[in-house]
């Protein structure tokens, strides 16, 4: 009979015996582990979080024959002196590997072992941010170790870990029984169709998680269709990214089975299909589904390849529906056709869009006037984001009126104006509708309104 492959460090299966053998296998650094003695486990375990994280988890590295990583040990610190300020309720433990303000050692899937064992005794943290670090498949195990043990752990941020199909197979499984998480982030992690197919099949059984991000996660068309047949009868799910996924072909499935996804779900808010290859025959089946749709309240479909004619069918909508609030247009064709389309809309019918952006749509002087124009008679449409586009002197001074007289606040806008020998020009400043998903900031707040706008505007299951 064939061996089964070692758990990681002594831990016992979160399941059956078949994702016990999938577990990643002990590697040699962690051998050593099992030469502690049972007096400075018994120790370890009699010592209470309380008594100070970051001694703690000094303490339990010493136990482990572990090396200390000094990032961990510095963030542990700052949550110890909160702790002592009273400001002990709700804490989101961020430790992601792109953190530009203090020297970063990433995580590796061996810290996180160490770090899952500190964490799953500590009520009072209820959010935690690994995002850009090496957790791996073998991190990914001891994040659903900790899913399963954690039961005040409502946010979890993994992004960009090199998690495969295996490890998001183990987050998905152990899913099936959580009813705490409310948000989840796994953007950038290849698991693949395999592993998005274990996430849909979740979504059946979950009732609990309410925003989940696969964005750039090498999704199959397979595994789309089958996000959008189970969100037909998934009541819970509020927000769902299904960013850049791997199509083949010209058929555009994944927008027919989106659209029928739409005029049967009445729960989801926000709906992001960045990068889907979607033209104007698909936007005009997402049209289509937002005539019986009441919920969907953010739809992004940057990054696709929208012309003017697709304008056409989401300003017929527009005129008729009343929940859509924040649309992201950026990266597609519209030109100045497209944007008249909207303007007159925005103008004349609807007065429920707050946010637009229409970045880089190829849209000049005369398009991005008439937008500006609908921001005047339009009190409810408060956000436009237009960088990338064509300005001429006309588009300047426009927008330069909107902001001097009040009726497009500096925040609410990509565009500062600015004057040089009398003539109005506009500079790119950092906002948007979501600036910072990728990437944080190396001073200042990383999730300030003015740089996500459409999280703002559309809060759901938003961190800690």
């Amino acid at each position: 009979m064939a061996a089964q492959p070692l758990q990681p460090v002594g831990e016992r299966s979160m399941g059956s015996s078949r994702e016990a053998a999938r577990a990643p296998a002990r590697s040699p650094a962690w051998a050593s582990t099992q030469a502690s003695t049972p007096g400075a486990a018994l120790a370890v375990q009699r010592e209470s979080p309380e008594s100070g994280l970051q001694k703690h988890y000094s303490n339990l590295c010493m136990e482990k024959s572990q090396k200390i990583n000094p990032f961990i040990l510095h963030i542990l610190q700052e949550v110890d002196e909160e702790i002592k300020k009273g400001l002990a309720a709700g804490i989101t433990l961020n430790i992601a590997g792109n953190n530009r303000l203090v020297p970063v050692e990433r995580v590796t899937g061996e810290d996180f072992w160490i770090l899952s064992k500190i964490l799953k005794n500590c009520l009072y943290i209820n959010g935690l941010d690994v995002g850009y670090n090496l957790l791996c498949d073998v991190g990914a195990y001891y994040a659903a170790k900790l899913l399963q043990k954690q039961l005040n752990l409502i946010y979890l941020n993994l992004m960009f870990n090199d998690i495969g199909p295996e490890g998001g197979e183990l987050i998905a499984k152990v899913l099936h029984k959580n009813r705490t998480l409310k948000y989840l982030r796994m953007t950038g992690n290849k698991i693949e169709n395999k592993g998005g197919m274990f996430f849909a099949a979740m979504l059946q059984i979950n009732s609990s998680l309410e925003k989940l991000d696969l964005g750039d996660c090498d999704l199959g068309m397979q595994s789309v269709i089958a996000f959008a047949t189970v969100l037909t009868q998934n009541q819970a799910i509020k927000a769902i990214n299904l960013n850049r996924p791997i199509l083949y072909g010209e058929q555009e499935e994944s927008t027919v089975h989106v659209g029928r996804m739409l005029k049967e779900n009445h729960c989801l808010v926000a709906l992001h299909m960045c990068k889907h290859d979607i033209k104007n025959s698909g936007i005009q089946q997402l049209c289509d589904a937002l005539y019986l749709n009441s919920s969907l309240r953010y739809l992004d479909v940057s990054c696709n390849k929208i012309t003017h004619d697709g304008m056409v069918y989401l300003a017929d909508v527009l005129k008729s529906n009343t929940t859509l609030e924040v649309i992201d247009l950026s990266f597609n064709r519209i030109e100045n056709a497209g944007a008249n389309y909207l303007s007159e809309t925005l103008t004349s019918h609807n007065r429920s869009l707050k946010a637009l952006s229409v970045v880089s749509n190829n849209i000049e002087g005369e398009g991005l006037v008439a937008l500006s124009q609908s921001m005047k008679t339009n009190l409810t449409f408060s956000h436009i984001y237009i960088w990338g586009n064509k300005f001429d002197e006309a588009t300047c001074v426009a927008y330069s009126d909107l902001i001097q007289t009040g009726c497009l606040k500096p925040d609410n806008t990509d565009v500062e104006p600015f004057v040089v020998d009398g003539h109005v020009y506009l500079a790119e400043v950092s906002n948007g509708l979501k600036k910072h998903y990728y990437w944080t900031s190396t001073y200042g707040e990383s999730y300030d309104h003015s740089s996500n706008a459409g999280f703002a505007l559309v809060p759901v299951g938003q961190q800690p």
